[in-house]
């Protein structure tokens, strides 16, 4: 048994070291796998919370006092990587192993300047945001709000440390391990309410997920250390290597806080369709949410380093044969699976919420809804490859400007739809506003391919002739 394990492990890792898109398809499976598995950790998590909490004003408070350190993560964290990476494998194909180990340790170094000033300015702006976040709470409530909201901050930091060295060992083509951490959060989390919950109320949750967060950052940081990759900065003189990451980065802050602030546009929208929009419309998101929350993280997380690795190389074969590929492959496969949910979307509801107050009208206008959404999937994965491939180029601007194009298209397509499909036509906007996107995106990309593959011919040729 455990030959025929090792001669099938063999037999799989001579496969995937085969080629680029072998090496890609394999890492994709296995940030999924791991990403499929904190997501069930999460719902499990979830359900815990539903259990213990109930919808009481405790709860209230936590998930008002969690809104902005998740949001500061996955904009001013989550938007690293594609201001990172490519910087990092072309200065270090260019100049060296040094050089690159050099630019790594500067931003671990400017990044925690970064999120502590971030944290100490969320700290002491916490009386005026929390009013203007939890404007109907009473005082009692809204101060058991700041309490909480004090309490997580640090997560900025904690998961900011882990990004950035996630970060690292994903331009090196290592994904697993960094992919498993965060199954850590959402058993800490339990662990904490069914251990503490009793004395400390949602106390016990706001601690569980705070020590959630240093416990993946400390794991992470014990795998660092093991494999001798720089842990802590080391101070140096600013460098134009790091300029040119800040300036990637500007535009995909700017990026992520648009989109976010789409997301926060349709809410608001449905808001004003009468009791129940906002409802309807969260519920019909959640499946196609996780579907592309595991898709995207994986193929996101993926493709970047080894896009990024023909870009600093100029392969542009080999990053035209990838993309053709890995967009017909999606496509070929995402299609199908979406129809046939789409078809099953009230079925698919009904399954998952009919039940208690949920009624069999719920799931039909729920059903409605989330068949629109489907319909983004194959266009939403598509398109990740598009702005990965985007990020490795350098040109952050141009997602940057596509996400205002996004901006503009949703509320106005929004409006329109909603006059004709009340909360289903915000949900079929989100499904135009992505196809406008990837057509964009598309022809932007093929431009900057066109550019760069003539800038480095002219370079190669002064090259020769010198």
């Amino acid at each position: 048994m455990t030959q025929a394990l090792a001669a099938y492990i063999n037999r799989w890792n001579a496969w995937t070291s085969g080629s680029v898109n072998r090496r890609i398809f394999a890492a994709s499976l296995t940030v999924g796998a791991f990403t499929f598995l904190a997501h069930v950790g999460t719902a499990g998590k979830e359900l815990v919370v539903a259990y213990q909490f109930g919808t009481t004003d405790a709860l209230d408070a936590f998930l008002i006092a969690f809104l902005l350190p998740s949001f500061l993560v996955s904009v001013v964290a989550g938007s690293l990587p594609s201001a990172f990476i490519p910087i990092y494998l072309e200065v270090q194909h260019h100049e060296g192993h040094a050089a690159g180990e050099r630019l790594y340790a500067a931003v671990i170094g400017w990044g925690l300047i970064l999120l502590v000033a971030i944290s100490i300015i969320m700290a002491l702006l916490s009386p005026i945001l929390l009013r203007v976040l939890a404007s109907g709470f009473s005082d009692e409530k809204l101060n058991l709000t700041r309490s909480l909201y004090l309490m997580m901050l640090p997560i900025l930091v904690f998961k900011g440390l882990t990004t950035i060295w996630a970060t690292k060992l994903n331009a090196t083509n290592q994904f697993a391990f960094t992919s498993a951490v965060p199954i850590l959060t959402p058993i800490f989390v339990v662990a904490a309410i069914l251990y503490g919950s009793g004395r400390w109320s949602i106390y016990a949750l706001a601690a569980g997920t705070v020590g959630g967060a240093l416990l993946e950052a400390l794991i992470l940081a014990w795998y660092v250390r093991s494999l001798r990759v720089t842990l802590f900065p080391r101070w140096s003189a600013w460098s134009s290597d790091l300029e040119r990451v800040l300036k990637q980065y500007g535009p995909a802050i700017a990026g992520a806080l648009l989109m976010a602030s789409t997301m926060l546009v349709d809410q608001a929208m449905a808001a004003m369709l009468g009791p129940g929009s906002v409802s309807t419309f969260n519920y019909g998101g959640k499946v196609a949410s996780f579907a592309v929350a595991i898709g995207a993280t994986a193929l996101g997380t993926a493709v970047l380093p080894h896009f990024s690795r023909m870009v600093a190389v100029a392969d542009w074969d080999g990053l035209h044969n990838t993309l053709r590929t890995y967009v017909t492959l999606i496509l070929k496969i995402t299609i199908p699976l979406t129809l046939a949910a789409v078809f099953l979307s009230e079925r698919i509801v009904g399954v998952l919420f009919q039940r208690g107050a949920f009624t069999v009208t719920d799931t039909h206008m729920v059903g409605e809804v989330q068949a629109f959404l489907l319909l983004q999937i194959p266009l939403y994965l598509a398109g990740i490859i598009v702005v990965r491939l985007m990020s490795a180029l350098k040109a952050n601007h141009i997602l940057m400007w596509g996400c205002v194009l996004n901006c503009l298209i949703n509320v106005i397509l929004n409006y329109i739809f909603m006059q004709w499909l009340q909360v289903a036509g915000i949900a079929l906007a989100t499904f135009v506003v992505y196809l406008v996107s990837v057509t964009f995106l598309s022809y932007m990309l093929r431009q900057v391919l066109i550019g760069q593959e003539e800038a480095h011919r002219r370079y190669s040729n002064q090259d020769v002739t010198r």
